[in-house]
């Protein structure tokens, strides 16, 4: 890395370490009004407020990590461009196609250090800070946690009326079906111990149907437990209740594969997921769109307003792409293509443009 470009790699990180900041501290502002409205509450405080905030940063800059490298990137360069320093950059040689690659290794640098951040580190925080925050506010943390759930499982569906912390399901009932759709067996049990392999049940009642004959003939049998395997974890059963945007990658693909080894449709996680994956090819097409904007050649705009036209077009095409997943779900089309198809069309015409400029 020459001296040119660790200059460049400097003004980057600083700028978008300062948009990260003001980020923040927008968010930390206007969340600490709304949680006044719960302090004074039990034992919850300002200082219980200002924790559970600061918890939550990480998912909240994971969430913008887009918005928040290309701002930061944008203005850098736009720092650079108003100060001369791209066209010394360029008189001694640099050309345009190059400096616009460097500054994508950069963004690309904060996308690897914001997945790490938003993968490993904000599920946690997010979990301790809601767990925090109930506990100052004497809320029920096991309410949210007992609320029952169907599920299938290969040839089985099942039902509990009561889950607590996806251990213990009260209320269980199991429906085996035959390849004809018919009901085979039904077993139901007070209580079941979920080791996140196998169902223990307690207290088990069995009812066989045997359908081969005219009547059909239902057989009772009472155990005192049973046990049952499963092809379901517990992370699966922790998830039943989130929003694909709530669980981490790893996660989601998880319940993609679960889903599809059970036919069950996984649309929903599949759009969330190729949206991830193609987070960062999203992130170099809006810089090479805003890019275009900096390395403009009408001189009678300003370098301020085209700086504010490439991010506005870049963060524009960001709320584009997300809705491609809506159209997605909604129309049935494959999530590949409204993912990635969108930002590799744009991403080539911006590379060609860039190519074309700096042969000039």
């Amino acid at each position: 890395m020459n001296i040119s470009d660790r200059y460049i790699a400097k003004t980057l990180f600083s700028f978008t370490a300062t948009v990260l900041i003001v980020w923040m501290g927008v968010y930390g502002f206007f969340n600490f009004l709304e949680e006044m409205s719960s302090v004074g509450k039990a034992s919850y405080s300002s200082l219980h407020a200002m924790r559970y905030i600061i918890l939550q940063m990480p998912d909240v800059i994971y969430n913008h990590s887009t918005s928040i490298i290309l701002l930061g990137c944008v203005l850098g360069m736009g720092h650079l461009a108003t100060s001369n320093q791209l066209i010394v950059m360029r008189i001694s040689g640099i050309s345009i196609f190059k400096i616009t690659m460097f500054t994508i290794k950069i963004a690309l640098i904060f996308v690897f250090l914001f997945i790490i951040l938003g993968e490993v580190i904000a599920p946690f925080s997010s979990e301790e800070a809601e767990r925090g925050r109930s506990r100052a506010l004497e809320l029920s943390t096991v309410s949210k946690n007992e609320e029952g759930f169907w599920i299938k499982d290969g040839s089985s569906f099942i039902n509990v009326k009561k889950n607590i912390d996806g251990e213990i399901f009260d209320n269980i009932s199991i429906f085996e079906i035959n390849p004809l759709n018919f009901i085979d067996n039904i077993t139901t049990a007070e209580r079941a111990i979920f080791d996140g392999k196998s169902l223990e049940m307690i207290n088990t009642q069995l009812y066989s149907i045997d359908e081969s004959i005219i009547i059909d003939n239902i057989s009772y049998k009472e155990m005192n437990s049973l046990n049952k395997f499963v092809s379901f974890d517990k992370d699966l059963i922790n998830s039943l209740k989130k929003t694909p945007q709530d669980l981490t990658t790893w996660k989601i693909i998880k319940q993609i594969n679960y889903l599809s080894d059970n036919k069950l449709r996984a649309d929903i996680f599949e759009v969330e997921l190729y949206k991830r994956l193609a987070r960062p090819l999203t992130l170099i097409a809006m810089i090479l769109v805003a890019m275009l904007f900096i390395f403009g050649s009408n001189r009678s705009e300003t370098l301020g307003r085209k700086i504010f036209f490439g991010i506005a077009l870049g963060l524009s095409f960001e709320m584009i792409s997300r809705i491609g997943g809506a159209f997605s779900l909604g129309f049935e089309i494959n999530p590949i293509i409204s993912a990635i198809v969108p930002s590799f069309a744009v991403m080539l015409i911006a590379l060609v443009i860039l190519t074309l400029k700096s042969s000039k």
